[in-house]
Formats: structure tokens, C-alpha cells, sequence
């Protein structure tokens, strides 16, 4: 008998493995089926998402299938495991994850042995978009290294081994760092991953822009070899090791593999009994007086905001920024990509002034669910909320504060990068073009804001998506991203026609048909987007308090 089946009143007994595993299976289903009753928009943005990733795995598998073959096939496949494990203990931290299952924050009270719990959890893991997409990989990886039946067979363990050793480390290191990430000083060091990623993104660039300076993929060689050996890596080199012929290496490496799994699933184990057995800290109270609250600071900035709605909203959304872990680590993340990307681009040499436009993409990003972010507290500010007017001016005040932000940056970088390309003749067009994009975006996310809302949960360290609603934060960040390319078409046309047509004494008219185009086009998007917030306020609400 399951824990869900146990009679009123009475303690039920603790689940047995294999009845948990079908308990929590279903748990996992019937979380993505209920979230995905509540709308249609809601489905469609789901289906949209799932075809979306399910087009990418195929196209990855046909790709890797293709390399079967090639003399560099080994070393990328195996490089390839690696950084997919990679992703698999980063992600899940980091990115939206709307799976209610996997936070055995929730689990605590229930009388349910970690052992039982952890063949439960994994199975329920491998429910999922995520599974299937690194199932594909791995079925690529050893299809294009798999030579004669101890191959194949060895290709038919380790690609499902493969899928397990990364979905364990997944949950091993999410369970780990449970209680840390849950406080708020563990949410403030949050912060500190944007760097970490934003960098990692630029070592992965960097070195793609070296290995086609270098002579192709043999300079994967060496790094592949030492790879090989770590798990999940490891299965897959198994694979080829056994191909070629070198049993021992490949026996090696499969045991490698296996016992990588079963210390993982040790660890998650050991981590999960202490989550479950030890008191959290955050229960007890603070040892500390509580500080006093002057309200100085903020009568100083109330002082330099404009009067009426719009500078209390704004105030608003500034000690969002400071305060609130999770804005605060997306902005640290925005700013630092922002700045790495067209910086190190430059100083590589590979650099263009026009590539200062991706610090305005990625400060635009933060318009996009605007009302989430406010999360269950919307519902004081849908009070205020009776008119479109009203909506308007609630939209525009949140442009004016990312714009606040933003515009300056924006100068700065594009300014920088004109500096260390030495190319000052393309400052002006350049930052014509970036205004516009940072517009196009604010346009399309006040937009979305309004017809695709979703929460972002507060008490789950590694949830930045509520269950059911992450097809939707997909369609709602790339359809706006998209919309928003859309409408930087006549500045990004009328661009690239004066460089063609050898008109470079015009190019610094861009700056101001940037700047005019891009008020047009913010002003429109507000002007779209306030009615419909104003009459679907009540769903709105809905969406962003179901965390």
C-alpha cells in the first residue's frame, strides 16, 4: 500500500520501491496534465516547445549519425558526453525546471525511506523532454562509434547507462545544495553562477574559435583522450574502446561508469537522509536584532523619480533588482554576458561595433514576464489596475526603469567596443541599431507580459518555472525574441543596403532613425499590450500566483 492509499487517521506504512515508483511517475504526469487543463494557450505553448526540442534532438542524432565514419567521430562524441553531464548538474540549478517531484524539500514529512525515494525520484527523472533530448544524444554519440556486435552491444549498455549517470548527477548535486539554495543568502550566491555561466560560455567560444584556427577537430585529440575517462564520458568511450578492439579499455571504462552511478545514487542517498532527518536552520529564529528601517535612501531615490504612478512603480522595480535573489541573479547574468561577449569578441579580433547589439538582446530579456516576477504580491498591484490607462502607465513605468538600466549600458558597451576595435566610424549605426533592438524587445515583452504570464515559484532554489508552465516561459521568451527580430527588420535592412551600396557617408543617420524608431515602437507595444492587461487581469493573476 502507497503512502497516497493509507486509510484517515491512521500513520500509513512506508511505501515499498517498486508501488513509490509508480506513484510518483504518475505524480509527474498528472502535475503536467493539470497545468495543462488550465489553458489552451497554455497547451499550445507546450506542444510548441516539446516539437521545438524534439526538431533539435533529431536534427543532433542525424548530424552524430552522420560522423560515423570520420577519424575525429570519437573525440567529439566523448567531448560531447561531457559537456551534456556538464549541462546536467548546471541546469537544473540554474535554468527553469517545473517538475514539483524533484524537490525533496517537499518530501521531508512524509514517512518514506531515502532508499525507496531514490529509485522512485530517478524513474520519475526520466520522465521528460530533457531525458529524451540527451537519450537522442547518447544514441547518436554511440551510433556513429559503434563497430561489430561487441559494439552494438556495448553501445546498447551505455547509452541508457549514459542517460542515468547524468540525470543521478542532476539530482545529486540538486539535493545537496537544497537547504543552501532555499536560504537567502544561499539564493544571493546564485548570483555568482551568472558569472560563472556567462564565462563558461566564452571558454566554450573561445575554444571553437581556436580549434578552426588550430587545423579542425584533430585538436580535439588530446582533450578527448583524458575525457574518455571521466563519467559519463566514459560510457561512451567504452563504446569506441570496444569497437577498436581494446576489450580491457572498454571493460574498464563500462566498470568506471557503473561504479561513477552507484556513488552518485550513494551520495544522493546520503544527502537526501540529511535533508530528511536534519532540522533546517531557516526554522529557527534569528539570533540577531532586526535592523532599523530609516526609509532615508528611499525618500532620496523617490526624490529623483518622476511624479505620480510612475515613480513609486519604478521604485518598485529597482529594490526588485536589489533585493530579490532571483532578479538580482538575472541581471548580474544579463550584464556580465552583455559585456563579455562584444568585449572579448573585439579583443580577439574577430570582433564587429555591431556586436555591442547582443548587450542590448540580453538586458531586453528582463521585460519579458513582467508581472511574474512580482509573483504572488501581483495581487496588490492588480488592485490598483481598473482601466487600461491605468495598465498603461503601470507598463511604462517598468519600461522606464529597464531603460533606466539599460540605455546607459548599452552607450557604454557599444562605446567600448568601438574603442578596442578601433572601427569609430561604425559607433554611430551601431548604436542606432542597438537602441532599436533594446526597443523591439521591450515592445514584444510588455506584449507577452500581458498574453503569455507565468510564476516563477520563491520557494524552490531551482525552479524558476511553476509545474506545467514551462512550455509557456519558452514560447513567451523565443516567440517575443522573434517578434521582436521581426521589427528590427527596416533598420537592420536599411543597414546592411548603405554598406552594400557603398553609402558609408549616410550610416550615422542610423543613430537617430534608431532612437525615433525605437520610441515608435515601444510606445506601440504599450499601447497593445495595456489593454489586454487590463482585461485579462484576472487570468494574469492566476498565472503568476500559481507558485
Amino acid at each position: 500500500m502507497s503512502v497516497l492509499d493509507a486509510p484517515a487517521g491512521t500513520a500509513p506504512a512506508p511505501a515499498d520501491g517498486e508501488g513509490l515508483v509508480g506513484v510518483f511517475v504518475r505524480l509527474k504526469l498528472a502535475l503536467l496534465r493539470n497545468g495543462l487543463r488550465q489553458s489552451a494557450g497554455r497547451r499550445a505553448a507546450y506542444i510548441a516547445s516539446v516539437v521545438f526540442a524534439l526538431l533539435i534532438a533529431a536534427g543532433q542524432l542525424l548530424a552524430l549519425v552522420a560522423m560515423r565514419g570520420s577519424e575525429h567521430a570519437a573525440s567529439v562524441v566523448v567531448l560531447l558526453a561531457g559537456v551534456m553531464a556538464v549541462g546536467w548538474a548546471v541546469m537544473p540549478l540554474f535554468f527553469p525546471s517545473g517538475d514539483e517531484t524533484l524537490d525533496p524539500s517537499r518530501l521531508v514529512m512524509l514517512p518514506l525511506r531515502p532508499r525507496s525515494l531514490i529509485s522512485a525520484l530517478l524513474t520519475a527523472s526520466l520522465v521528460g523532454i530533457g531525458p529524451l533530448f540527451t537519450l537522442c544524444l547518447a544514441a547518436g554519440s554511440v551510433a556513429a562509434v559503434a563497430y561489430g556486435a561487441v559494439g552494438a552491444v556495448f553501445a546498447v549498455v551505455c547509452a541508457p547507462l549514459a542517460l542515468l549517470l547524468c540525470v543521478a548527477l542532476a539530482r545529486a548535486v540538486a539535493t545537496a545544495n537544497t537547504r543552501l539554495l532555499s536560504s537567502r543568502k544561499g539564493r544571493d550566491l546564485a548570483v555568482l553562477s551568472g558569472l560563472v555561466i556567462a564565462v563558461g560560455f566564452q571558454v566554450v567560444n573561445f575554444g571553437a574559435q581556436r580549434i578552426g584556427e588550430a587545423g579542425g577537430l584533430s585538436t580535439l585529440a588530446p582533450a578527448a583522450d583524458v575525457v574518455r575517462w571521466l563519467p559519463p564520458a566514459s560510457a561512451i568511450g567504452a563504446v569506441d574502446s570496444a569497437s577498436r578492439g581494446a576489450y580491457g579499455q572498454a571493460a574498464g571504462q563500462l566498470l568506471l561508469s557503473v561504479a561513477a552511478l552507484l556513488a552518485l545514487l550513494w551520495l544522493w542517498q546520503r544527502s537526501l537522509t540529511k535533508l530528511m532527518t536534519s532540522p533546517d536552520g531557516s526554522t529557527l529564529a534569528a539570533a540577531g536584532p532586526a535592523r532599523e528601517k530609516t526609509g532615508k535612501e528611499g525618500s532620496r531615490l523617490s526624490a529623483l523619480l518622476p511624479a505620480g504612478r510612475t515613480g513609486p512603480v519604478m521604485e518598485r522595480s529597482l529594490r526588485y533588482i536589489v533585493r530579490d535573489p532571483k532578479t538580482k541573479s538575472a541581471w548580474v547574468t544579463a550584464l556580465a554576458v552583455g559585456l563579455l561577449v562584444p568585449l572579448f569578441n573585439a579583443l580577439q579580433g574577430h570582433g564587429s561595433v555591431y556586436f555591442s547589439c547582443f548587450a542590448a538582446g540580453m538586458l531586453g530579456v528582463q521585460m519579458y514576464n513582467q508581472f511574474g516576477q512580482d509573483t504572488s504580491a501581483f495581487w496588490m498591484v492588480s488592485l490598483t489596475i481598473s482601466s487600461t490607462r491605468d495598465a498603461y502607465l503601470e507598463l511604462r513605468a517598468r519600461a522606464l526603469t529597464l531603460l533606466l538600466i539599460t540605455l546607459p549600458f548599452t552607450i557604454v558597451v557599444t562605446v567600448l567596443t568601438a574603442a578596442v576595435t578601433g572601427d569609430w566610424g561604425s559607433l554611430p549605426p551601431a548604436l542606432g541599431l542597438s537602441v532599436g533592438v533594446l526597443c523591439g524587445m521591450l515592445a514584444t515583452g510588455a506584449v507577452t507580459s500581458a498574453l503569455f504570464p507565468y510564476s516563477i515559484p520563491q520557494d524552490g532554489a531551482f525552479k524558476n518555472v511553476a509545474p506545467g508552465q514551462a512550455g509557456l516561459a519558452w514560447i513567451s521568451m523565443f516567440g517575443g525574441m522573434l517578434s521582436a527580430g521581426l521589427l528590427c527588420l527596416p533598420l537592420i535592412g536599411t543597414t546592411i543596403w548603405l554598406h552594400v551600396a557603398d553609402h558609408q557617408q549616410w550610416l550615422w543617420t542610423l543613430l537617430p532613425a534608431g532612437i525615433v524608431y525605437g520610441a515608435l515602437i515601444v510606445w506601440a507595444g504599450l499601447r497593445i499590450a495595456a489593454p489586454r492587461t487590463a482585461e485579462r487581469l484576472p487570468e494574469i493573476l492566476a498565472a503568476v500566483s500559481k507558485g
